[in-house]
């Protein structure tokens, strides 16, 4: 996770996402959206320098297109009908001029977006979108320029900001009555996606595309055995965001959340390698934790979704100390059973912590799985494999196995 998400290093922990300017492009905005023929962004460059920067994307053909900007971190955030993104390998880590990087992928259903990473204060000068001409494809055109912190505060209150984000604490959602024989609910939860692709390999493997193939395996074994009712909360290729994965959790009804992901070290190729596993606690296990949930729980923001509060996380603060502590147990006797049955793949047999937002429903057992490092040729290796997925996903049905063995005989825990 880490390679990626370095993008936000600079932003201070609970950051809150300024919306400073709202930029239609178009007259229709999303009504023209047609699900059967989107358009095909193949390519993308920046030109120009810190002076005025340009930003440009090819298109197979004009779009409607929705740009705004965001702060701290600063941030272009371009929203279009669904777009086939077909860019060469590699794109987007390039710095040049204001743009320090970007990155793009399915937002939501029919919807697409670009994230442009600038590295100080800016304003949008221009954006728009040209028409197909000749053999020129169609073009998607923003124009940056630097600014002042005093004049970019000043947009923001001048600027109507898009939809807001609902970042609250909110009331959980209820899920549906079970009768009392019902099959227990696990939701496995594939981080990152679409637009939010979270670290990646030196040859360009990306942990999303990873541990979406790892979860679906997960889940075909668990659907064998025929003891447990399996959900996803993704089963593509697209972005969500981390409160929705709780919510969506609750809804089912769930008895069980492994959020599963990949990591990456590159100080340390050759050590960091095999899995590890997190539960959530208020202080950090250790720092390498602490700095691990601050970074994955930037991931909204390098989406383009608005962070909470400060007073949203005084209050998820408080869920945590409020949450039944029967919870919190059964999330750790969970993680022991993760540990007992990868013992021979492990980064750490020590069980870690920190304040994981996607770790915290009060009323689930939930635990975070790095299945391996992304920095580490061989655990890429491991981890583009059918075969270590398997094996993998065999050693995880045994640990949830173990885990509502112990629940059916009531073991206290």
């Amino acid at each position: 996770m880490r390679a990626v998400r370095a993008l936000a290093a600079t932003a201070p922990a609970g950051a809150i996402a300024f919306a400073l300017m709202v930029v239609s492009v178009g007259l229709l905005g999303f009504a023209a959206y047609a699900g059967s023929n989107p358009a095909v962004a193949n390519d993308a460059r920046v030109a120009g320098d810190r002076e005025r920067t340009r930003f440009i994307a090819d298109l197979s053909k004009k779009v409607d297109v929705h740009v705004f900007s965001l702060g701290n971190p600063y941030r272009v955030i371009v929203d279009a009908p669904d777009v086939n993104f077909q860019m060469p390998d590699g794109i987007g880590k390039e710095k040049r001029g204001l743009v320090t990087a970007y990155r793009y992928g399915l937002f939501a259903p029919g919807k697409s977006r670009i994230v442009i990473d600038v590295s100080g204060p800016f304003l949008i000068d221009k954006a728009f979108v040209l028409e197909p001409r000749d053999d020129q494809p169609a073009r998607l055109v923003i124009d940056l320029v630097p600014t002042d912190e005093k004049t970019f505060l000043a947009k923001l209150k001048e600027a109507k900001p898009p939809q807001a984000q609902d970042g609250g604490a909110g009331v959980p959602p209820q899920a549906a009555s079970r009768p009392p024989d019902a099959k227990p609910v696990v939701v496995l939860d594939p981080g990152h996606g679409g637009v939010d692709p979270g670290t990646s390999s030196a040859s360009g493997i990306t942990e999303k595309d990873v541990v979406l193939a790892f979860a679906k395996t997960l889940k075909a074994k668990l659907d064998a055995v025929g003891r447990y009712e399996v959900y996803l909360t993704r089963d593509y290729d697209t972005f969500l965001p981390l409160r929705e994965r709780v919510e969506f959790a609750q809804r089912k009804g769930a008895g069980l959340f492994l959020s599963i992901h990949a990591d990456y070290f590159p100080k340390q190729t050759d050590k960091a390698t095999g899995a590890t596993v997190y539960t959530l606690s208020e202080q950090a296990s250790d720092e390498e934790a602490r700095e691990l949930a601050t970074k994955e729980n930037f991931s909204d923001a390098l989406a383009g979704v608005e962070l909470p509060g400060d007073s949203d996380e005084v209050v998820a603060n408080i869920l945590i100390d409020l949450a039944q502590r029967e919870t919190q147990n059964r999330s750790v006797v969970f993680a022991r059973s993760i540990v007992g049955e990868l013992a021979g793949s492990l980064h750490t047999k020590k069980l870690r912590s920190a304040g994981f937002r996607v770790l915290k429903a009060p009323d689930i057992p939930s635990v975070l799985l790095e299945v391996g490092f992304l920095s580490n040729p061989d655990d890429e290796k491991h981890l583009t494999s059918d075969a270590w997925r398997d094996r993998m996903a065999d050693q995880i049905v045994g640990a949830i196995d173990s885990y509502f063995a112990k629940r059916v005989a009531r073991v206290p825990f």
